[in-house]
C-alpha cells in the first residue's frame, strides 16, 4: 500500500475528502505525519518478516572497525555470522573490547566477537570486531531493518497496513477531539486489536522466537 493510499484511507474514516497528493492540503500533511508516527510504532512492535534482511561486511586485514552500510542506525540484529569461517559471532560489551585492545595485546585471526561503536558520517552503525581480521572475511548481519519515513506519494509500506491505518485514525481523532461518534479510546483499542492479530499471524512464521524452552 502506498503512502497516498494510507493517507486517503485515514481521511475516509475521518469523513474527510480524499486528496490527489499527501502534500495537497495542510490537513493531509498532518495525516501524513500521523501515518508515519503510526508506522514507526508498528515497525518497532515486532521483528516483521517483511523487514528482515541481511547486511554484509567484508573485512580487510588489520582493520577492526566497519560501517554497517544501509543500517542507518535503525536495526535490530537477529544473529551475526562469520560466513567465511562458518562461525556464529558473539556480542561483547565496549568495556570488553577496550580490555582486549587497550589493556592487552590484541590478536589477529577470524572475527568471533562484535560490538556497536557509534555511527559514521552517513548515519550508518559502526561495528568493531575481534580478533582483528587477518584477511578477508564475509560477516553477515541478519537483522530487522526499520524503514525511513514515507515521503513520496508512491512510497510503499512494507508492514501490514491495517494496524498503521487504524493507529493513525486514533492519533487523528485524539488530535481533533471528535470523529462523529467513536471515541479516540475506542479507536486505540481497535488499532491494538489489529496490531496484535497482525503480530500473531507473522509470528507464526517464526515460532522459535515466541516459544520459551526450559533446559
Amino acid at each position: 500500500m502506498t503512502y497516498l493510499d494510507l493517507v486517503n484511507n485515514v481521511l475516509r474514516r475521518l469523513r474527510e475528502t480524499e486528496v490527489s497528493s499527501v502534500q495537497s492540503t495542510s490537513y493531509s500533511k498532518l495525516i501524513g505525519d500521523l501515518v508515519n508516527d503510526a508506522k514507526d510504532l508498528v515497525e518497532t512492535s515486532w521483528d516483521w518478516s517483511a523487514l528482515r534482511t541481511t547486511l554484509t561486511i567484508t573485512t580487510t586485514a588489520d582493520v577492526f572497525n566497519y560501517s554497517l552500510t544501509g543500517s542507518q542506525n535503525n536495526i535490530k540484529e537477529l544473529n551475526v555470522l562469520n560466513d567465511t569461517s562458518n562461525l556464529i559471532m558473539q556480542y561483547q560489551t565496549n568495556n570488553w573490547f577496550d580490555s582486549q585492545f587497550l589493556l592487552g595485546n590484541p590478536v589477529s585471526g577470524a572475527p568471533l566477537y562484535y560490538t556497536y561503536n557509534g555511527v559514521d558520517t552517513d548515519g550508518d552503525t559502526l561495528i568493531d570486531v575481534y580478533p582483528k581480521p587477518d584477511g578477508v572475511y564475509s560477516l553477515r548481519f541478519n537483522c530487522a531493518l526499520r524503514n525511513p519515513d514515507l515521503s513520496a506519494d508512491t512510497d510503499t509500506l512494507k508492514i501490514p497496513p491495517m494496524p498503521v491505518t487504524h493507529l493513525a485514525v486514533a492519533f487523528a481523532s485524539r488530535e481533533r477531539g471528535e470523529t462523529g461518534g467513536t471515541s479516540s479510546t475506542e479507536y486505540f483499542s481497535m488499532a491494538n486489536k489489529y496490531l496484535s492479530d497482525a503480530i500473531a499471524m507473522d509470528a507464526a512464521r517464526h515460532p522459535e522466537e515466541t516459544i520459551f524452552y526450559t533446559p
